[in-house]
C-alpha cells in the first residue's frame, strides 16, 4: 500500500490543483479591480473570472498528455472530461444562473410591498461566460506547461 505522502509526488494532480487555486486567487484580484473592494468569498465561490473549473480540467488534461503521451487513452479520457466540464460551466450552469436571476426578480416584485420572504435568495452567479471559460482554459494549459519547468519536475 502506498503512503499518503506519495500523493504529493503526483505531478499531474499538483499542476491541476495549482491551476485551480491560481484561478480562484485571480477571482479575488479581478473582483478588487472591477469593484474596488476585496471579497474573500470569491476565493471559494463558483462563477466569475476566470473559470477555476476550466483551469483545473485543462491543466489536468495537459498534464496527463505530458506524462502519459498525447496519443494515450488516459489523455483522451482527460480531454473529453475537460470538454464536458467546460461545456457544463458555460452552458448548463450559466443557464441556471440566468433562471435564478429571473426568479429572484419575480420574488422581489411579488414582495415589494414590505412583506418578508422566508427563503434565501437564489445564487445567481453559478456558471461562466464562454470568455471566462476560455481564460480558465488558457490559464490551465499555461500552468501545466510552466509549473513543471519552474519546479524542475520533468
Amino acid at each position: 500500500m502506498q503512503d499518503v505522502g506519495d500523493i504529493f509526488d503526483n505531478q499531474v494532480l499538483l499542476v491541476a490543483l495549482i491551476a485551480c487555486f491560481t484561478a480562484q486567487g485571480l477571482k479575488a484580484i479581478v473582483e478588487l479591480i472591477t469593484k474596488g473592494k476585496v471579497n474573500l468569498r470569491s476565493l471559494v465561490s463558483t462563477g466569475g473570472m476566470p473559470s477555476a473549473h476550466s483551469a483545473l480540467v485543462s491543466a489536468l488534461a495537459t498534464g496527463v498528455g505530458q506524462v502519459k503521451g498525447w496519443s494515450s487513452a488516459e489523455f483522451a479520457i482527460a480531454c473529453l472530461f475537460a470538454v464536458i466540464v467546460m461545456y457544463d460551466a458555460a452552458g448548463v450552469r450559466q443557464a441556471v444562473g440566468i433562471q435564478a436571476r429571473i426568479l429572484n426578480q419575480i420574488l422581489d416584485d411579488m414582495f415589494q410591498d414590505g412583506k418578508e420572504l422566508n427563503e434565501e435568495r437564489l445564487k445567481e452567479l453559478l456558471g461562466h461566460t464562454p470568455f471566462q471559460v476560455l481564460v480558465g482554459l488558457s490559464l490551465g494549459i499555461g500552468i501545466a506547461w510552466l509549473v513543471p519547468w519552474a519546479l524542475k519536475l520533468q
